[in-house]
């Protein structure tokens, strides 16, 4: 029996026994070496050679992803790691750094119970570090950190043991400061060297080495500098081998599910804690009712179809077993379970709770889908860093590909749920939104790799609308003119809308109203009275019903809804969302018989005061702007901050960090289109940059008009913005 078959059967024995589960996430800044580090780790599985490791980026199994030398998808592969005599089953996740890809860290986030971060030593902690830790935190998952690259700072950098080690306490005091802010109450997760959270090294070469291993190896960073500068680091990999450092590590200092769904389950599944379901989950029964929830779709084999990816809370997962999507209201039947081994899987007839599995035959699932044999609450939503803020138009060359060309956006949307597909009725374009211009470049290239010819227009930024005054109440009549809706907008508290970009205050109509979040709106600067009446969070909007005890009212409510939701998805502007917006009713009149009252009838009642007011409240345009930083030798910083101050950026503050110079600026993502390639071009290929989206801000005021007509004229709307009076009676 080989050793990739020994393998199997060792991962067949130990999907059982929670209590040696670890589920694992590898998680960096793009080119920290999350991939080259993930090799190391496989090879132990026997999955790849011991001279490949570190060179084959076994993980980035798509084309696409070896051409440019990134990760795209999030991977996932299970091996038996031995620890002091126990066998140990790692369910691993190796994810993308590139932030147009960040959706997939968020989703593996919520398959795995720790991650490695790993940290380049001579870049340090940069902002995607900061983003996944952030991640991985509110997902309560426990994090751990490799320094890798730590050869670079001894034959590039030339620093000495001192130096070394003031560089390595740097990164762990910005790493600890972050985790301290935002760690679950009642636990410590800093990193600690010398209980061995923390290893350094190097994933290229194969060697890391910890605390805990300098003590039992009897190695010094003395050391570690001769056999680098000798060129011995093999002879180094061979004392002090990766793999064994960095899951000694995950067996020692992550939970197992048995440990983290206790704190874990309440945080992302807000149902009964008390109920058998709940009960099951909180202690990772097998035998209790199923709790699970998908966190990824792909197609890796045509033959095949959909794998869905799910976490299994609770309960025992089986082949031809019949579940329950809470989501969909449908039943279907699993047809394979498996456990994954990279692009591929190991079949198995179950799986119980605490594992990471791979299914087939589940047609209507999508990426969120809580998965059990009944009705159950479903799981909290993942929430995404940032939105799709870069769009482009998707059409079939050939006019009978057109009914492929839909199922494959749908098909796309459904596996990334941070892509936003929509067919615009006015002009009849396939609208494909996504994260940025690598995101709808790689999108759109798979979809012409898979045989469907299509064509693609430019990119195109997404704005939004929002309003910069107040205005109203104005009076909204319904065609019938027998119901009036009394309507005033304003700007929303910028804290409040930040609290729904972070995803504190939940998305949704309130049944409720404001109950469970008054004292939270209330410190975040809402009106006590306004706090206690809020009825829906869409889009970083709000409504607020300041009505009292008006008849009939709650039976036009969901209508008043659907109206309202409406006018902010398209703004009065350009037809864009509008954001930070707060809406507030303020007097209602309704007539007795509900045959009046119909859908013809609320809606213009209830958008037209809202346009007049959104057009009488100095409405504007906000862009998308993210982040950069650069780092470029000294003497071509003049060329790379001329370049991004011509495509209005801003420059923030420039700061020297060894032989480079990092500036720290802005950008609107409407100039960031073809950054890559001058930026290359006036750097002479020196300059190393990365970007993170930063969400909105307000457009330039010389833009606002000729930017406001290109959309309009793109949309197919009338060239001149309406007037409030158009929509006032």
């Amino acid at each position: 029996m080989g050793r990739y078959e020994q393998m199997m059967k060792k991962i067949r024995n130990l999907v059982d026994k929670p209590e040696r589960i670890k589920n694992l996430g590898i998680v960096a800044h793009i080119d920290h070496g999350k991939t080259t580090l993930s090799d190391n780790l496989l090879c132990n599985a026997g999955m790849i050679s011991k001279e490949m490791a570190g060179k084959q980026l076994a993980l980035d199994f798509h084309e696409d992803e070896r051409v440019r030398g990134i990760t795209i998808n999030a991977a996932n592969v299970s091996m038996v790691h031995e620890y002091d005599g126990e066998e140990y089953l790692i369910n691993m996740i190796d994810t993308p750094g590139h932030v147009d890809f960040g959706g997939d860290v968020t989703r593996a986030m919520r398959a795995v119970d720790g991650v490695i971060v790993v940290v380049c030593a001579v870049e340090g902690v940069m902002p995607q570090t900061k983003t996944v830790i952030s991640q991985a935190l509110r997902e309560r998952v426990k994090p751990t950190v490799f320094i890798n690259k730590v050869d670079r700072l001894i034959n590039e950098l030339k620093l000495k043991p001192e130096e070394l080690q003031d560089r390595f306490l740097r990164i762990i005091n910005d790493i600890n400061k972050l985790i301290k802010q935002r760690q679950p109450k009642g636990v410590d997760w800093r990193v600690n060297v010398e209980e061995g959270s923390v290893a350094f090294g190097s994933a290229y070469h194969n060697w890391a080495i910890s605390v805990p291993c300098m003590k039992e190896t009897g190695i010094t960073f003395k050391d570690i500098i001769d056999y680098c500068n000798n060129e011995k680091q093999k002879e180094l990999a061979d004392k002090a081998p990766a793999h064994e450092i960095l899951l000694n590590i995950a067996v020692k200092h992550l939970p197992n599910p048995l440990e983290a769904q206790k704190f874990r389950v309440p945080q992302i599944w807000k149902g009964d804690l008390d109920s058998d379901t709940g009960k099951a989950m909180l202690i990772c029964d097998s035998k209790g009712k199923l709790g699970m929830m998908i966190t990824n779709i792909q197609v890796f084999d045509k033959r095949e179809g959909e794998v869905a990816t799910g976490r299994l809370f609770s309960g025992t997962l089986s082949q031809g077993q019949d579940v329950y999507l809470v989501g969909q209201k449908s039943t279907e039947r699993v047809q394979q379970v498996g456990v994954y081994m990279g692009a591929t899987r190991i079949s198995v007839d179950s799986v119980p709770a605490g594992n990471i599995v791979g299914i087939t035959g589940l047609k209507k699932a999508f990426t969120g889908e809580t998965v059990s044999t009944e009705d159950i609450h479903p799981f909290e939503g993942m929430i995404h860093v940032s939105e799709p803020v870069v769009t482009m138009a998707v059409e079939a060359k050939n006019m009978k590909d057109l009914p492929k060309v839909i199922e494959v956006l749908r098909q796309v949307a459904k596996e990334d749920p941070t892509l936003s597909v929509k067919i615009d009725e006015e002009t009849g374009e396939h609208l494909l939104s996504g994260m940025g211009e690598l995101h709808l470049e790689v999108i759109t290239n798979r979809i012409r790799d898979g045989g469907l010819d299509i064509e693609t227009s430019p990119p195109i930024v997404v704005y939004r609308e929002t309003v910069t005054g107040k205005f109203g109440p104005i009076e909204g009549k319904s065609p019938n003119k027998h119901n009036k809706f009394h309507i005033s907008v304003e700007p929303l508290e910028k804290k409040v809308y930040d609290a729904i970009v972070s995803g504190e205050l939940k998305s949704g109509r309130r049944k409720d109203r404001s109950k469970d979040i008054r004292a939270r709106l209330i410190e975040l600067g809402m009106d006590r009275e306004e706090a206690r009446k809020v009825i829906d969070i869409h889009r970083g909007n709000v409504m607020v019903d300041m009505t009292r005890g008006i008849q009939h009212l709650n039976e036009v409510m969901e209508l008043m809804l659907d109206a309202v939701e409406s006018v902010m998805d398209n703004g009065a502007l350009a037809n864009e969302p509008i954001t930070m917006m707060k809406v507030k009713l303020m007097d209602v009149v309704l007539h007795e018989d509900a045959i009046h009252r119909g859908p013809a009838q609320i809606y213009p009642a209830v958008k037209r005061p809202i346009y007049a007011c959104i057009l009488k409240s100095k409405p504007t345009l906000l862009e998308p702007v993210q982040n950069i930083w650069i780092d470029v030798p000294q003497d071509y910083m003049g060329s790379v901050t001329r370049e991004l101050q011509r495509r209005r950026g801003i420059v923030g503050e420039m700061k020297q960090k060894e032989e480079l110079m990092t500036i720290d600026g802005k950008m609107p993502v409407a100039e960031s289109f073809g950054f890559a390639g001058d930026i290359r071009s006036v750097s002479e290929g020196h300059a190393l940059w990365s970007t993170e989206n930063a969400g909105f801000e307000k457009l330039p005021g010389e833009l606002q008009h000729d930017i406001i007509m290109k959309v309009r004229e793109r949309k197919g709307l009338k060239r001149e913005i309406p007037k409030a009076e158009e929509f006032m009676e």
